[in-house]
C-alpha cells in the first residue's frame, strides 16, 4: 500500500528539525504553552521559537487568541495542522516502534523514503522528484538513510555503472506509516 501523505507535506514537515514533536506534541494536549513545551520536549528556547514561527508561517499552528498572557502564550493547532500532526505523531511512533532515536532522520530523509515507496528507484530519478533538493543533500540523505539501514544501494556493473537504491524492511515499514 503506498503512501497517501502528500511529498509537499513531508519536505514541509521536515524543514524543522522539531516540527515533528512539537506539532504531536501540541496535538496531543489539545494546545500547549511555550515553557511546557520547553520541558516536555527538552528543547532551547530558540530553537522551539524558530520551530513555532516556522509552524504559524506554514499555518499549521496559531497563538491561542483568546487564552494566555503575552508573555506566556497558548499554541494551538489549526484545521491543517492537525492533519499534518497526525502525519508526524505516526511517524514518529514507527520510528520509535523500529528503534530509531528522534531527530535520526534528518530533513530529506521522509521525503527520499516517500519517493523510494513510490518507485523512484535512481539518483536522477529521485533529484526529478525533489528537485529542491541540492545533489549533495540529497546524497548525504541516502547516506545517512543507508547507515540507519532503511536504504540500500545496488550498483550495477554496467559501463556506466548504475546505482539502484530500493528500501529495507524497516525503511518499507517508515514508508507506509504516512
Amino acid at each position: 500500500m503506498l503512501s497517501t501523505t502528500l511529498l509537499e507535506d513531508l519536505i514541509a514537515l521536515g524543514k524543522q528539525r522539531w516540527m515533528a514533536a512539537v506539532l504531536t506534541d501540541i496535538g496531543a494536549h489539545k494546545g500547549a504553552r511555550f515553557v511546557a513545551l520547553i520541558n516536555r520536549l527538552s528543547l532551547p528556547r530558540d530553537t522551539l521559537t524558530r520551530t513555532l514561527e516556522a509552524g504559524q508561517a506554514l499555518g499549521w499552528v496559531i497563538r491561542n487568541p483568546g487564552h494566555g498572557h503575552p508573555l506566556r502564550p497558548e499554541y494551538i493547532l489549526t484545521g491543517e495542522g492537525v492533519r499534518i500532526a497526525e502525519i508526524a505523531a505516526r511517524q514518529l511512533s514507527t520510528q520509535a516502534q523500529v528503534g530509531l532515536a528522534p531527530g535520526t532522520l534528518r530533513r530529506w530523509g521522509l521525503p527520499i523514503i516517500h519517493s523510494l515507496d513510490a518507485g523512484f528507484q535512481r539518483f536522477n530519478d529521485l533529484s526529478r522528484v525533489l528537485e529542491i533538493a541540492s545533489p549533495r543533500a540529497l546524497s548525504q540523505g541516502l547516506r545517512t538513510l543507508a547507515a540507519n539501514h532503511l536504504v540500500k544501494r545496488a550498483l550495477i556493473d554496467d559501463y556506466p555503472p548504475i546505482s539502484r537504491y530500493s528500501l529495507t524492511e524497516i525503511g518499507l515499514i517508515l514508508a507506509r506509516a504516512a
